[in-house]
């Protein structure tokens, strides 16, 4: 008995199993960032990375981060990562060349990030309205807030980079402290006077 023939035009199915990834803590003047990739690319980074961050990642990944001999290549990324980022907090870096794996998202929020990260460069803001155009779906500016509170990139995908149409800051998810610090390293806002 024969079992069923797999269509050639389909993709494989995965490999049983979790896939492999790796965390790391980096030093940065907001904190101690978190930092989770896999083979594919960085999947994640968390503000405020506490002893159970990346606990939380394990949830939604459905596996403990993998050991060194295991995920070689995801802890060769966070290395990169890493020196990115601390670069990027220095001055010395406004873009990142870092691929980046997308498995956190789906959907309109992956269509919103994609363009957030590929349409508003560093030292420039959007407002939620830009990002729900550059989406293909003019009335959903509201939806991109949401989109932008689950962005497991931040930083890296710049959500400190959307504004409100009126001017102010609108939200974020770090705290908006952070927003205005990562708007001034960039040089959007100017540094306070008192």
């Amino acid at each position: 008995m024969t079992g069923p023939v797999r269509d050639p035009d389909l993709p494989a199915a995965p490999a049983a199993g979790p896939r492999p990834w790796a965390w790391t803590t980096v030093p940065s003047p907001l904190g101690p960032l978190g930092l989770a990739a896999t083979d594919d690319g960085l999947l994640a980074v968390a503000f405020h990375a506490g002893p159970g961050a990346a606990g939380r990642i394990a949830g939604r990944l459905g596996a403990p981060p993998a050991p060194q001999a295991r995920a070689a290549g995801c802890h060769a990324l966070l290395a990169d990562a890493s020196e990115q980022l601390t670069a990027y907090f220095a001055g010395r870096r406004q873009t990142f060349a870092l691929p980046l794996d997308w498995t956190l998202t789906s959907g309109f929020h992956r269509r919103v990030l994609r363009a957030l990260h590929t349409h508003v460069p560093y030292g420039t803001v959007a407002t939620y309205q830009d990002l729900a155009d550059l989406a293909g779906e003019p009335g959903a500016a509201r939806a991109v807030g949401v989109a932008m509170s689950s962005n497991p990139l931040p930083v890296v995908v710049p959500c400190h980079r959307v504004v409100e149409s009126g001017g102010g800051l609108g939200g974020f998810t770090g705290g908006l402290d952070i927003k205005r610090t990562l708007l001034s390293l960039e040089g959007f806002l100017p540094e306070p006077l008192f």
